[in-house]
């Protein structure tokens, strides 16, 4: 019997991934930044939000198809970028690719992947891309273009990033960008043979050692590169006039995540953007942001149906999801829980991450009562009364 027979939910998912990793990198997945107050706060919001069941009502015909941008997924749910994924599993945004086709949702592919996204967008699927905006905007602005031309439909840039985390734990075990050769790194990796054969071992028989395959080519470098590589590469003056120039170049869909105030949803919305993500980035960032269950309902009623709205940072169940949509999400993105299940088993471990999360929701929404996905809405919450 394979280890993924026994993970029943994320948790167990993510207990396997923690024994197959090395400590650097599943920290890297697992944990915030600083005192991890709001990755704390995330988990929180959604243990204490409640739902309500409905009794005596036809529940035989439960569907979690939802829309997505025009077109149908098997859920109101998209993979959320992770660029440690490649790190996780060899080629691991290859194999979540193909999981996310399978299981009938998008997946978005992160500017920091291992794998070239020519690759990801030929096997199928609805492939997303993620934007991180470079110092040199023109390179990013080549980035997207040549994301337009392999086939990618929509477009998420990332703008929650200021001057970078202070991921406390990383500078710690030498999990940091760039990746650190010391003695406890290269400990930690060698106690995880098996990681070290199929990983890392498998990167130097094939193409050699993990790189940002879609970096600009001065900037390529191995994931022991510079730091003053990393530094180029993010920009810390951008403006609203960059979300015109991205909306005058990309012919698709444009998202911009990073979204936590209705002032600044409202804008995004006078810019021309498809959709929002509600997101405080799995709490991986600013450690005093509040969860996004916290302020996504005030976000979804100013912005009404004038765009889509996303959320994120901290689904790990099917009843989050129903929580998310009746607080005024039209879908949510997963990041850590589909990221566990790479780390536990590739496609095959992202599957069963996507398999746990659609029977978890289905359960709940025959709970609740509903049987389509447009049903859901702020009804099904106990708010204290009867």
């Amino acid at each position: 019997m394979g280890r993924l027979d026994h993970c029943y939910n994320i948790a167990d998912l993510r207990e396997v991934a923690r024994k197959r990793l090395p400590k650097g990198v599943f920290e890297y997945v697992d944990k915030g930044t600083e005192d991890m107050v709001a990755l704390g706060n995330n988990r929180r919001a959604f243990e204490e939000l409640k739902l309500l069941n409905r009794v005596l009502v036809d529940v035989s015909d439960v569907k979690l198809d939802a829309e997505i941008f025009g077109k149908p997924a098997a859920l109101p749910m998209v993979i959320a970028p992770t660029g440690i994924a490649g790190l996780c599993w060899y080629e691991g945004e290859y194999e979540l690719a193909k999981a996310a086709a399978k299981a009938g949702v998008p997946f978005t592919l992160a500017t920091g992947s291992n794998t070239p996204m020519e690759k990801v967008a030929a096997g199928g699927g609805r492939p997303w891309f993620q934007l991180y905006m470079w110092r040199e905007k023109e390179l990013s602005y080549e980035l997207v273009r040549r994301a337009a031309r392999a086939g990618f439909e929509t477009l998420v840039w990332t703008v929650d990033i200021g001057h970078g985390a202070n991921r406390e734990h990383n500078a710690r075990n030498g999990f940091s960008q760039p990746y650190k050769i010391n003695a406890k790194s290269v400990f930690d990796m060698l106690s995880h043979p098996e990681w070290m054969a199929t990983v890392i071992g498998k990167y130097i028989t094939t193409t050699g050692m993990p790189e940002h395959a879609n970096y600009p080519e001065k900037y390529q470098a191995k994931f022991t590169g510079s730091a003053s590589q990393a530094k180029a590469l993010r920009a810390d003056q951008v403006s609203w006039a960059d979300v015109d120039k991205l909306r005058e170049i990309w012919p698709g869909k444009l998202v911009i995540k990073g979204i936590m105030r209705a002032d600044d949803a409202r804008r995004a919305i006078d810019h021309g953007v498809d959709g929002i993500v509600v997101s405080n980035h799995g709490g991986r960032n600013m450690d005093s942001a509040p969860s996004t269950l916290d302020v996504l309902p005030g976000i979804a009623a100013a912005v009404g149906h004038r765009t889509t709205v996303f959320v994120d940072s901290g689904v790990r169940r099917g009843s989050d999801i129903v929580k998310c949509l009746a607080l005024g999400a039209n879908a949510v993105l997963t990041g850590r829980a589909t990221l566990y299940g790479i780390g536990a088993g590739g496609e095959a471990g992202a599957a069963k991450a996507l398999s746990i999360l659609k029977n978890e929701m289905r359960r709940t929404m025959a709970y609740i009562g509903k049987q389509r996905v447009t049903e859901i809405n702020g009804d099904d919450i106990w708010r204290g009364g009867n």
